[in-house]
């Protein structure tokens, strides 16, 4: 696929969009189609012309049956088939987990907020997240996925026994590491009885003030490992 082909954004919510992927992919120079399934717009049924997939967050579980997460899980099989490198954040990486015969199901416990995620030993788990063991990354999700087959894991916590897969240049990570300070102001703020009834007694669900405290290290720390992330993704770098 020639350099100047754009990677395709799959966003399942509008208000979930790709923030610090898309300010990355700019940087880069690398251009991306972004395409809305929340307001209408469809995915293709193929990935030719394109040079990279990503898949985006959502509140809705990646068992539901909604046609787009089926399409996606489609273009996902095609891309792993034809190494177009993937790359899936939170529900795009349960739906890759699902895509390659792997179960997703409910969490021990919800995760929300800044937490920390233990790096596994050896080498592939080193070439995507570097030296260091432990990273504190921004969670949002109540449900996790089981390991695929040919499939590495590369980090844990408490709450998920896989909080990131990898094969080859394809990667599902758990955590929202395409998070920025736009999308932590709105997901911070908050007031959806829900998720306001969690943080009651839980130490895994943060509140907002205490997100957007721990934000000013945090943040920039975990825009960092994206870098880092989306160039083995994209470059294989």
């Amino acid at each position: 696929m020639a350099s100047s082909a754009p990677v395709l954004i799959l966003q399942n919510l509008s208000a979930d969009g790709p923030a610090y992927l898309r300010a990355w992919l700019d940087a880069q120079g690398v251009p991306c189609r972004v395409l809305d399934a929340e307001a209408g717009q469809d995915y293709p049924t193929t990935l030719d012309g394109y040079r990279a997939l990503a898949l985006l967050g959502g509140e809705m579980s990646a068992n539901d049956e909604l046609a787009p997460l089926r399409v996606a899980e489609s273009l996902i099989r095609q891309a792993l088939a034809a190494d177009v490198p993937v790359i899936g954040h939170c529900l795009g990486g349960q739906l890759m987990a699902r895509a390659m015969g792997a179960r997703v199901h409910a969490a021990r416990a919800s995760e929300i907020g800044w937490h920390a995620v233990q790096v596994a030993p050896g080498a592939h788990a080193a070439s995507w997240f570097g030296p260091e063991r432990e990273l504190t990354v921004f969670q949002w999700h109540r449900e996790c996925f089981e390991l695929p087959a040919g499939a590495s894991s590369l980090a844990s916590s408490a709450v998920c026994a896989h909080q990131a897969f990898g094969v080859g240049r394809h990667l599902a990570v758990q955590f929202h590491v395409e998070l920025d300070a736009s999308k932590l102001a709105v997901w911070s703020a908050s007031t959806d009885p829900a998720y306001l009834a969690l943080q009651r007694g839980s130490a895994t669900v943060q509140s907002g003030p205490a997100m957007r405290a721990q934000a000013s290290t945090a943040l920039p720390a975990q825009q960092r490992l994206a870098d880092r992330l989306y160039r083995r993704w994209l470059f294989g770098q």
